[in-house]
Order: structure tokens, then C-alpha cells, then sequence
């Protein structure tokens, strides 16, 4: 198995106009006024306070981040993640449809941006100060969501190098995307740990609360975790067909309902935990 020939690289860019500035004058006049040195706290004013436009495209920005934490795997360079070409299309397409919805919230509030303004200097009193907002011709360019995407590097370098420095690249290149499909790999692993030893730890205690997501966010990896096994690891698809058959196809109401159904899952999960430990050590 390659992993230049089952996975992409992806780099997701967001930015976004916080509508948040510091105010110098107002941290000065609270020091003090309580005789204490600037340092003790900053006060940061936000600009549009009562705005929900823009805190709904705060709010979906962050959704993004998070599906696109959920549906990649780490690469080892900062920005860049390895997206399986299993998943791609899926993933790809729900991107495209929080893009579109992202960018009619930003079109929305660019449009009505001026009213905005005004709006903000009625509640901001004293502590509106125009120059602490972007011109409305500007204001646009604030906002960008982009998802570049790029191939594995491969050991295929041709460039006009000595035979051994071209030979060290190419074992560098090797190495790194090796390392890379473990880091990976251990990635899936550890996703599907966290899920098995929170049911664990929370069905093994009979006094414990638990929300209806611990059982649905298990399951929902379960159904995701085929499209990021790229490694097509027999041991982890195993586990992962235990774990839905044996611990999320119960309702999270028989598992609070029923005491015996409850100890006999909490036993359940934690043999899984505990064979998943000796699966995860071979995968460094």
C-alpha cells in the first residue's frame, strides 16, 4: 500500500474579521481605577456587539474547522492534512455546501455592513471610535475560505542534483510519507479509543450520567471510519465492527434503563479498550 496512491493532501484557509479591538484608552482608565498596573487585564471592545450576521458566520467557520479536523488525518506539516480519496468525494461536496452557505452569510453582512456600524455606535457610546473599522469598500476582503489540494509527495524528484543528494531527498520524501500513514493510522486508532473508553468508563459506574451523544457521536465515527481506513487495516475494521454491533447498537435509554444490559456492555467496551491498547502499540 502507497499512501501517495489512497490519499490527497488538503489545506484548508479561513479568514474572517473578528469585529474585536483593543482598547488602550479604557484598559488605562480601569488600571487605574483600581491602582493596579495595565498588565493585570486588557480590555477588548467588540465592535459590532449586537451583530448576528457576523456571529453566525463565527459560528459556521467553526464548523468547518471541525469537519475538516474530522474527515482528514494529521500529515506532520502545520496546515496540511491527508484526506483519503475514499472520502473525498463526500467530504469535498459537504465542503462545497458550507462554502456556499458561508460565503451568502458573508455576502449578507457585507451588504448591510454600513447599518451595522450604525447600529454599533448607538450601543458602543463613548467607546465607538471610527477608526476602528475596516473601509466598506474593504470590508470583503476580510473575508476568504479556500480548500487547496495537492498530491502525496512522491520519490519521483527530477531536478539537476548529484546522484547523492538526490538520493537523500528521495529516501527523506520516503520517509516522511511513511512516517506520515503511521501518524495517520494511529490517528484513526486513538478516534476510535476515545470513543470505546468514555462508554466504558461511563457505563462501568451505575451512578453515572451520560448524554445520548456518547452513544451517537460513537456511532457516527463508525459509520465514518471505513472512508478513513485507507490503510485497509483488517484489525481496526474488526474493532471497528465490534464496536458498532456490540456497544452503539443499543439505545442510550436500554443502557440507563437496563442495569445488567449496562455492566454487560461496560464489560464489553472495556475488553475492546484494552485489546485496542495492544493493536495501537504496533501502529507507532
Amino acid at each position: 500500500m502507497k499512501l501517495t496512491d489512497r490519499a490527497l493532501l488538503v489545506q484548508l484557509a479561513i479568514s474572517q474579521w473578528t469585529a474585536r479591538k483593543f482598547d488602550r484608552r479604557t484598559t488605562e482608565a480601569v488600571a487605574q481605577a483600581n491602582n493596579v498596573s495595565d498588565v493585570v487585564g486588557r480590555y477588548n471592545k467588540a465592535l459590532l456587539p449586537l451583530n448576528n450576521t457576523l456571529a453566525r458566520i463565527h459560528k459556521h467557520t467553526a464548523a468547518i474547522r471541525q469537519e475538516f479536523y474530522k474527515n482528514t488525518l494529521p500529515w506532520g506539516l502545520e496546515g496540511s492534512r491527508i484526506l483519503p480519496t475514499e472520502n473525498y468525494l463526500s467530504f469535498m461536496q459537504e465542503f462545497r455546501n458550507h462554502k456556499y452557505k458561508w460565503q451568502t452569510l458573508v455576502d449578507e453582512f457585507c451588504d448591510n455592513y454600513g447599518s451595522a456600524k450604525a447600529q454599533a455606535q448607538q450601543v458602543l457610546g463613548t467607546l465607538y471610535d471610527p477608526n476602528d473599522y475596516p473601509d466598506e469598500h474593504a470590508i470583503r476582503n476580510k473575508f476568504s475560505l479556500d480548500m487547496a489540494v495537492f498530491p502525496v509527495p512522491t520519490n519521483d524528484f527530477r531536478v539537476e542534483l548529484s546522484d547523492g543528494e538526490l538520493a537523500s531527498i528521495q529516501q527523506d520524501i520516503e520517509a516522511r510519507v511513511q512516517s506520515a500513514s503511521q501518524q495517520a493510522m494511529r490517528d484513526v486508532w486513538e478516534r476510535l479509543y476515545e470513543k470505546v473508553t468514555h462508554i466504558s468508563n461511563k457505563l462501568s459506574d451505575p451512578s453515572a450520567i451520560f448524554r445520548d451523544s456518547m452513544v451517537e457521536n460513537a456511532r457516527e465515527l463508525c459509520a465514518l471510519l471505513p472512508k478513513l481506513n485507507f490503510a485497509d487495516d483488517p484489525d481496526l475494521e474488526a474493532m471497528r465492527v465490534d464496536v458498532e454491533r456490540k456497544l452503539v447498537s443499543h439505545h442510550p435509554d436500554a443502557l440507563r434503563n437496563d442495569p445488567i444490559l449496562r455492566a454487560d456492555t461496560a464489560k464489553e467496551a472495556s475488553a475492546m479498550a484494552r485489546k485496542m491498547e495492544i493493536f495501537m502499540q504496533g501502529v507507532q
